[in-house]
Order: structure tokens, then C-alpha cells, then sequence
């Protein structure tokens, strides 16, 4: 544990072994698959994918630890495809005198772009070196799949308060400096609530309202004092992008509610902050159809183009479109019919399970499946007037029930004066 104050308390008391973890049961409890990996010694690239402050960085440090294997780190915001071959280039070489294959740690691995992870394939390929990925973006979209079908994903969850509230206790009793001061927790519900699930968030407040009282003066840690500090230092609470999360909710919201001037103004905060362009394009992505969806149809399509264009342009240049599909979002007319049709029909499957596909609207490739019945009295709506064929398409048990609800804008009004003519039965 280091003792040096200067360190950040997080760094101070980050765990040295497996037994000193905190949280994420499901992968490193007792017989769980990531720690029976670990104490096998039979470890395979993966990818840690969860929010920030749940424990990535720690847990690579302790696998190569527990496993005394050579360990490299690069940062994928301030690493290119030079330092990639760098390092792969050093691990060569240590295979030459270890059997251990060397671990790569990679934070925040979705912001190395195609060319960077092409430059790690072949390496992962041949086993020169064991890749630990850690990022708090869906792997799915953000890492090729070359790669990440050579690499199992674990998925880490936010912490919880019974998690943060060990952290918090072992950072009291252990941490030297800590310590040292009359501390008293009167209260906690602040501490856990501006952390967020997010221990290294936890133990920046933590250090921040202790370092706020005076040497040898008595430290009462309540709600009150922990929300007043923390406005009084919030500029130290933010160097090290702590608003992430507020800032994209406060984008996202500007969005959603037709604020075009917001909109613009927390872009900028995130531009300025250095936040990842493709990150803040793809939630535009997910805004323009989950909250513009039918309204205006052009939003998703104007959202894609924004996100290809930022990937291709780059910045400073990716501000121009980036804002043009801002203003855009929020100006247009809103409607989340088509994300509240999808979540009732999920909810339904649920709660139903498999309803049988009714035989006319099977396939019938072969001739025991035309004797069974499939596909026999299904009518192709092209051969009728208005190319429509009343018939029934959902599941017997399900019959009428109506998933989608056409929003009160323009668009839908239309939409729902055909269905109106078209569908009796769902009483549009």
C-alpha cells in the first residue's frame, strides 16, 4: 500500500490480490469462470467491459500479479499503432527467455481505431502476447471481429453500497494518512450517491472533504458537508472527467426536450473536455430512434451520416457536423412510439414464452411440411387491392393484441389513419 500522500487514494489503496477485491462476485468469486482461469494459470485475451471506477485496472494489475507475468499498459487516448508495435516488439523478445506469454493492458480500448486494433491481431493470433482490454463502450460495435472473436468478453457491474461501503471502511482503517485523522462517518448517503457505483468516484470525495478540514481538527463526515465540499471544489472534482455521465445526460436530455441552444452548449462542454466524438455521434444514433423514431424518419439517417462523417473527418473538422445533427435532433418533432411498441412486445414474450408460428405464415420447403399444413391459406398482399390481405400474423393467443401506438405528431397521424382503415380489430 503506498503511503505517499501525493498519490491519489484510489492508487494508495488499490488492491494487490484477488482476496483483496471488492465487488464483481459473478467473475472473481470462488469458482467463478474469470478466477478459475486466473488460478489455472491458463489465461486467454479477454475484454473487461463495464462503467467506469468498477475495478478494470485493478483486476488486470492482480492477474499479472497472481500470475508473475510480464505486464504492459498503454492508454488507447494517448497510444498509436508505433507504441502498439513497441511493445508487441518487447514481448517477442521476452518469449525468447520466458514461457509465460506477456500481458497487454489496453484502457479504453473502444477509442483505438481500426488501424491500432489491426496492428494487435496478429500478435493475440500467434500468442505473443495475452490482450486485456478494458472499455465502458458494447464491444460489439467498438472492437473489430477479428479481435474480438479471439477474446471473451466479462461484463463488470457498478458497485454496490454494501461494495463501496467496505472500500470505504478499508480506506479509513488502512489508508496511513487516513488514518491518522479523527475521522467520524455521521453519515453516508451522500458519499454512496455522488459515487455512483464508482469507487474511485467514492474515494475522490472522500479525499476531497477530508483534505477540506484542518490539520488536527476533528472530521464529522455528513451529508451536508459532503455536498457543500464538493460544490466548493468542483473544478478539482472534474479534472479528471468525473461529469462524464452528467454532462451526456445533460446533452441528451437538451435533445429530448427541443432545446437546440442546450444542445449546442453541452456539446461544446463535452468538445472541450476531450470527450471521444464517436461516442457523443453514437448516442445521437440511439436519441434520433428512440426519441425522434416515426416523427421525423430522416433523424436516424441524418444521425448515421453525422457518425460515418465524424469517423472519417476526424476533429477539429467533426465539431461542424457533430453540431449540424444537434440542432437538427433537437429542433425535430419527438415521438418514442417505436421504443414503447418494442418493450411491450418484449415484455409480452416474457411473460408468454414461444407462441407456436401459425402454420399459414410457415415456409413449407418440403412435402411433408405442405401435409402438415404450412403456408396453406396465406395471402400475398400484392395480389390484392391496396396490396393489403386481411389475415392474422400474430400467434393465436395474441390475437388483437396492439403493440404499437402511433405518437400525436404529423407523421403518425398519418400512420394511424391507415392502420385505421386497414386494422379494425386494433381499434386504432
Amino acid at each position: 500500500m503506498n503511503t505517499d500522500v501525493k498519490i491519489p487514494l484510489a492508487e494508495r489503496i488499490r488492491p494487490s490480490s484477488l482476496d483483496e477485491y471488492v465487488g464483481q462476485e459473478h467473475l472473481v468469486g470462488k469458482g467463478s469462470v474469470l478466477r478459475n482461469m486466473i488460478e489455472s494459470g491458463n489465461l486467454s485475451s479477454f475484454i473487461l467491459w463495464g462503467p467506469p471506477g468498477v475495478g478494470k485496472t485493478t483486476l488486470a494489475n492482480i492477474i499479472s500479479k497472481q500470475l508473475d507475468r510480464s505486464f504492459y499498459t498503454l492508454s488507447a487516448v494517448s497510444s498509436g499503432v508505433k507504441d502498439v508495435r513497441e511493445v508487441i516488439s518487447k514481448a517477442k523478445d521476452k518469449n525468447l527467455f520466458n514461457s509465460k506469454t506477456p500481458i497487454l493492458f489496453i484502457d479504453e480500448i473502444h477509442r483505438f481505431n481500426k488501424g491500432q486494433q489491426d496492428a494487435l491481431l496478429g500478435a493475440v493470433e500467434d500468442g505473443t502476447i495475452i490482450l486485456i482490454g478494458a472499455t465502458t463502450e458494447n464491444p460489439s460495435f467498438e472492437v473489430i471481429s477479428p479481435l474480438l472473436s479471439r477474446c471473451q468478453v466479462f461484463v463488470l457491474k457498478e458497485l454496490s453500497v454494501e461494495d463501496l461501503d467496505v472500500l470505504l471502511t478499508r480506506a479509513l482503517e488502512k489508508d496511513p494518512y487516513l488514518s491518522s485523522r479523527n475521522i467520524t462517518v455521521a453519515e453516508k448517503e451522500a458519499l454512496m450517491r455522488y459515487s455512483g457505483g464508482d469507487a474511485r468516484k467514492l474515494l475522490n470525495v472522500l479525499e476531497i472533504v477530508v483534505s477540506s478540514i484542518p490539520e488536527g481538527e476533528p472530521v464529522v463526515i455528513t451529508n451536508d458537508l459532503v455536498k457543500n465540499r464538493l460544490q466548493e471544489n468542483m473544478a478539482l472534482y472534474d479534472k479528471n472527467g468525473e461529469q462524464h455521465y452528467d454532462i451526456i445526460s445533460a446533452f441528451i436530455k437538451s435533445l429530448r426536450g427541443s432545446d437546440p441552444n442546450a444542445a449546442v452548449y453541452w456539446l461544446a462542454r463535452m468538445i472541450k473536455g476531450g470527450e471521444d466524438p464517436l461516442f457523443i455521434a453514437r448516442r445521437m444514433v440511439i436519441l434520433a430512434a428512440e426519441d425522434i423514431g416515426l416523427a421525423n424518419p430522416n433523424a436516424l439517417l441524418l444521425a448515421q451520416s453525422t457518425f460515418a462523417a465524424v469517423q472519417q473527418i476526424g476533429m477539429p473538422e467533426g465539431r461542424i457536423p457533430l453540431s449540424e445533427c444537434a440542432i437538427y435532433l433537437a429542433s425535430s418533432p419527438k415521438s418514442n412510439s417505436s421504443i414503447m411498441a418494442i418493450d411491450v412486445a418484449l415484455s409480452m414474450v416474457e411473460q408468454q414464452g414461444d407462441l407456436s408460428v401459425p402454420l399459414h405464415l410457415r415456409n413449407a420447403p418440403t412435402k411433408l411440411m405442405k401435409e402438415l399444413g404450412y403456408h396453406q391459406g396465406y395471402k400475398y398482399a400484392h395480389d390484392y387491392e391496396g396490396n393489403f390481405a386481411d389475415l392474422e400474423f400474430l400467434p393465436e393467443e395474441a390475437s388483437g393484441t396492439k403493440l404499437y401506438e402511433p405518437s400525436n405528431n404529423k407523421a403518425e397521424e398519418e400512420i394511424r389513419r391507415r392502420l385505421k382503415i386497414l386494422w379494425e380489430k386494433y381499434n386504432y
